[in-house]
């Protein structure tokens, strides 16, 4: 049998029988489980196609296991708080989680703390990064989405803290849901709320480009591969589809359920919705504790899978290539999570495990960056090596000044020495012989002279 191409994981709130569940869309059939505790909603989220994370539910700390070890629990990451929402770059360098109204960012090489984003005033409910992991999207209960620069959230200078690149206050109730679509810092991005609305923006510009008016509550959102429609699940069981291209365009517009799709057949709100990287299927999870799998163009549903307890997370994956080998082992190891965030540069703190150089501006703005230090080191190097080379020149030029006065002593000793006798001037006293003139250790032994 060949080895699927897709995969889907999904977790309910009980965590029964597993924390999270992986199978097959086309078949049905379960490939994998990870067992232990169970995981919030929107807290579920792979690492670097090595690993898999999941925020406990309630509790303060996130599930980490090997994509291949699904039976043990390999590590928990300690948070200062539960963790709402939780997400990875796509890159595999970093990890965001939603901690009360504080998003909390990780470098995953070093597991250091690099910033806490403290905008928004209510809890956050979802983040997601763009494709090219240069921006995070985060939504929260305070109605605003933040879109951030993780460049600017690097370097910014923290004595004045981070500040989001737009604040999209549009919305007028909690956030349920944040969709990033392709193109990097020119993609668009979807925004579901309590307010019976969808919204999309454009991060190039910071642009509302299009709001849907619905007659229910929307709480989740999905966009389709090529983003022609927006799937929108709704707070009474229905999955609306929005045609993105309508035409004559309109800023702002009502959702016809008698002309436009409908998918039908969830007894309670949707809570989560992924489509296939092909276009042709969307999944959906439910508070009726079951997930769908439905075809997009007949709008049938295809399957029905059980779970134990209200689905809080459900997406499509391409199939990593080690998932389903046992005896793969991870490309990188993770290091100790930090959940304190370092005050400056090479400060070691209680949970660091070791020393920080950070990027960019440090914490105390009376604090040099890491740059700026390491010139000053290097001005430090060239001024010693300076100072070195001129006493060295000091040492040489005295050294071959002692040589000049011995090489000259000793050739007044070797003229006295060849002179013929009895030819010498009877009025000139013959001046006494120095000490060791003529004998062949003259030169090694050092000649004092008064002035």
């Amino acid at each position: 049998m060949a080895a699927p191409l897709e995969l889907v994981l999904s977790a309910d709130a009980a965590g029964q029988v597993a924390n999270c569940t992986v199978w097959e869309p086309v078949t049905g059939s379960v490939l994998l489980t990870y067992r232990g505790g169970n995981t919030s909603h929107r807290g579920l989220a792979v690492l670097g196609g090595q690993y898999l994370l999941g925020g406990q539910l309630g509790k303060n700390y996130i599930n980490v296991w090997e994509l291949q070890r699904r039976d043990q629990l390999q590590q928990k990451i300690v948070c200062p708080g539960p963790v709402n929402c939780l997400s990875a770059s796509p890159n595999g360098l970093y990890l965001v989680a939603g901690i009360a109204e504080s998003i909390y960012l990780w470098e995953v090489s070093t597991g250091h703390l690099l910033a806490i984003l403290n905008s928004h005033y209510q809890d956050v409910t979802c983040l997601t990064f763009t494709d090219d992991s240069s921006h995070i999207i985060s939504g929260a209960k305070d109605s605003l989405v933040l879109v951030w620069g993780l460049y600017s959230v690097l370097q910014v200078e923290t004595s004045r803290g981070p500040e989001p690149r737009y604040v999209w206050s549009r919305h007028s109730l909690p956030i349920t849901d944040v969709q990033c679509g392709i193109g990097g810092p020119q993609a668009r991005v979807a925004t579901s709320s309590l307010d019976q609305t969808i919204k999309l923006w454009d991060i190039c510009s910071g642009d509302l480009l299009v709001s849907v008016l619905f007659d229910v509550r929307i709480t989740s959102v999905a966009f389709d591969p090529a983003e022609y429609h927006l799937f929108c699940g709704g707070s009474d069981g229905v999955i609306y589809q929005v045609d993105l291209y309508t035409t004559p365009e309109q800023r702002e517009r009502p959702f016809h359920p008698e002309q436009e799709m409908v998918f039908k057949g969830h007894r309670n709100q949707v809570t989560c919705l992924s489509v296939s990287l092909d276009g042709s299927m969307l999944i959906s999870g439910s508070h009726d504790e079951t997930v769908c799998v439905w075809d997009i163009q007949s709008k049938q549903s295809l399957r029905s899978v059980p779970h134990r307890g209200p689905v809080t997370n459900v997406f499509i994956i391409a199939a990593p290539s080690n998932m389903l080998r046992a005896e793969s082992k991870p490309s990188f190891p993770l290091p100790h999570f930090s959940k304190h965030l370092q005050g400056a540069e090479g400060c070691e703190g209680p949970e660091s495990g070791g020393v920080i150089l950070r990027l960019g501006k440090q914490q105390g703005s009376k604090e040099n960056t890491y740059l700026q230090r390491a010139d000053q080191l290097q001005s430090l190097l060239g001024e010693s090596e300076g100072k070195n080379l001129s006493g060295l020149v000091e040492q040489l030029r005295s050294r071959t000044s002692e040589l000049e006065e011995e090489l000259n002593v000793a050739q007044e000793c070797n003229l006295l020495t060849k002179r013929p006798k009895g030819k010498c001037n009877p009025h000139i006293k013959e001046p006494q012989r120095l000490k060791g003139c003529g004998s062949k250790n003259f030169l090694s032994q050092p000649v004092a002279r008064s002035y």
